[in-house]
């Protein structure tokens, strides 16, 4: 079985990159293929095989139309413009009944899920795809609502539990900085506006007053870094704070095993996949409240800083719990590959 997958590929990594990873490890490890074609423009490519980086839209559907599949997986996260809509019918007019659509917007479900109708316009393209996968219950009553058959979709979760390897080595800064500073509050994301990552630098200064030896390290890239970096060098707390820039994930799961608290602030988002991670790994979570997150998370409004400071503060201030060994969880994407096979089948 050869499967291509279509989506953003790191660097930066995200949480749709590491599904499209896990999903293409575990391919080759059954003995099957897996090509990917880079939707997003990656900060760094580095020639790869079997992993495409098209310029331009005619480059992307000459590929379409000449590399031979057997399965067409689409990763969309996000908002739905009506280039990404075009992108998609495209994406399952070659897939020929063979195409699936993942899908990990959980805001955009939020924002539609009163409106969705059959006959809207992104009913229909959604309808082209032979399986949709969903990444929560809103979803599906969404696709539901949209027309898409029910024996199209499937309820998956986009992530791997893993445990961190523990022959790897976190770098010295990154270690050094975890290790003097308690609590160890730690972001994974995007350098974005959605992360909403200036406030929690400006909550830290009111966390210090309470608690003097606290410490932010924000792991990603993005557009924002040179406004973040000023704005973190503009304050006289600046050596608490550390811009990590990309890290690897075998190293950030290690950092985030040892965070008191991981921070996930945002203004719009669908299933964190390091929240899920922090969760495994027993680490608490302290996020904005989407009314998609998973038990066990301390919820707080969005944008409300207060409640952030007051949040940490509490919680910063217990002892972390005694982490309980866990071994490493595959299922979700021992289910994706299920969905190949049965398309594969017929």
């Amino acid at each position: 079985m050869h499967v291509l997958q279509l989506g953003p590929y790191p660097p930066p990594e995200g949480g749709i990159h590491r599904n499209m990873l896990a999903i293409r490890e575990k391919l080759r490890a059954n003995g099957d293929e897996c090509s990917i074609i880079a939707t997003a423009k990656s900060s760094k490519i580095t020639p790869e095989a079997d992993v495409y980086h098209p310029r331009t839209a005619p480059d992307l559907i000459k590929l379409l139309k000449n590399l031979k599949y057997d399965v067409l997986h689409l990763h969309i996260g996000g908002e739905i413009p009506l280039r990404v809509l075009a992108f998609m019918a495209i994406c399952a007019f070659f897939g020929r009944g063979k195409s699936v659509l993942s899908f990990h917007s959980g805001g955009y479900a939020a924002e539609k899920i009163k409106t969705a109708n059959y006959f809207s316009r992104d009913a229909a393209v959604f309808r082209l795809f032979r399986k949709i996968i969903a990444v929560n219950p809103l979803m599906i009553e969404m696709f539901e609502k949209f027309g898409v058959k029910k024996e199209k979709l499937h309820q998956i979760y986009p992530f791997v539990l893993r445990n961190p390897d523990k022959s790897i080595e976190i770098p010295d800064k990154l270690k050094s900085f975890a290790a003097k500073h308690q609590p160890f509050l730690l972001a994974v994301c995007l350098l974005e506006d959605t992360y909403d990552l200036f406030m929690q630098i400006d909550a830290l200064g009111e966390i210090l007053k309470k608690m003097p030896n606290a410490g932010l390290m924000i792991v990603g890239s993005g557009s924002l870094e040179s406004e973040l970096k000023a704005a973190i060098a503009a304050k006289n707390y600046a050596e608490s704070i550390l811009l990590a820039g990309d890290v690897e994930h075998k190293f950030t799961l290690h950092l985030i095993e040892k965070a008191d608290i991981l921070l996930r602030t945002t203004k719009f988002d669908g299933d964190a996949i390091a929240v899920r991670e922090a969760l495994f790994l027993g680490t608490k979570v302290i996020a904005t409240d989407n009314k998609m997150r998973p038990d066990g998370v301390d919820l707080i409004p969005i944008q409300d800083s207060a409640a952030l400071i007051e949040k940490v503060v509490e919680l910063g201030g217990e002892e972390k719990a005694a982490k309980i060994e866990k071994l490493d969880d595959e299922s979700n994407i021992e289910a994706v590959l299920a969905v190949y096979r049965e398309i594969v089948a017929k």
